[in-house]
């Protein structure tokens, strides 16, 4: 028989959930189309959230200069990229990881600071390049439908269907159910995206989905198992009900990275903003 105080505190916990999800969601919603410096700003701050939580997962100190040049690095990395100069944005955040490895004594603790620099500025990096791109607002939009679907989908298909664990080790509520469920909404809503869009090849874009949909579920995987190895249950508490900004972005940011990575390799057309672009 379930134990109506657990039952109770699951549904306040979903409300939270909901109440935070349908104010937060219509914001980015409008400052993505909006663009510009008001979206160079969300974007930063949320990197800078990003790797303020990752500090205090790995035990890093928030107040040393290593962690002042991680997040000096986002601020100057949001500036040259607004600025039109991408490159060099992406060379300050390389060395600036660096520096921060190095300045530990390229120790344990100092590798960990230094990846969270460089993971979260690639994730600011890869958003502001992808929404100001030759393909823009339609595939920032398309993104974040993707993302958001696979994420909410996956939860009330799991809860719904049950099944076989996905990587119990790792993140035990995760199942096969949920994974292919978010997978086929994402699918659903991203095509729903580019339709309305006036786009007409969707099976491309149903692929690309679906592709996206994995690699997000492959990067809230990969926090999952950074809190493990850091017995961590979430990121912060700044999101009511949701934990905090890594828990909510960080499928968002891996298929952001891997978007930017797959299209420069590919030579398409999310490979312009590589070579330097303005927020004109």
């Amino acid at each position: 028989m379930a134990n109506p105080e657990t039952s109770g505190k699951k549904l306040s916990d979903l409300g939270l959930r909901l109440v935070s999800a349908l104010v937060l969601g219509p914001l980015v919603l409008l400052i993505t189309y909006l663009g510009g410096v008001a979206f160079v700003l969300l974007m930063c701050l949320a990197a800078t959230l990003f790797l303020w939580e990752w500090f205090s997962i790995t035990g890093a100190k928030h107040r040393s200069v290593p962690a002042l040049i991680g997040f000096a690095s986002l601020v100057g990395l949001s500036v040259l990229v607004y600025l039109g100069l991408a490159a060099a944005g992406l060379g300050l955040l390389m060395i600036a990881a660096f520096v921060v490895f190095a300045a530990d004594g390229f120790s344990k603790d100092g590798r960990w600071a230094g990846e969270g620099v460089l993971y979260s500025g690639l994730s600011l990096f890869s958003l502001l390049v992808l929404r100001e791109g030759t393909v823009g607002l339609l595939f920032a939009f398309f993104l974040l439908f993707v993302v958001w679907a696979t994420d909410i989908f996956a939860y009330f298909t799991g809860r719904a269907l049950g099944g076989p664990k996905l990587w119990q080790r790792v993140s035990p509520k995760k199942t096969w159910s949920g994974a292919i469920g978010g997978l086929v909404f994402a699918c659903i809503f991203g095509v729903g995206v580019v339709y309305w869009a006036g786009e007409r090849d969707l099976v491309l874009w149903c692929l690309l989905a679906a592709l996206l949909s994995v690699v997000s579920q492959a990067g809230d995987l990969l926090e999952s198992a950074i809190k493990r190895r850091f017995d961590v249950k979430d990121s912060s508490r700044l999101i009511p009900g949701h934990g905090g900004i890594m828990d909510r972005i960080d499928g968002l940011v891996a298929a952001a990275i891997f978007a930017v990575i797959a299209g420069w390799i590919s030579g398409g057309a999310l490979a312009d903003p590589i070579s330097g672009f303005g927020f004109g």
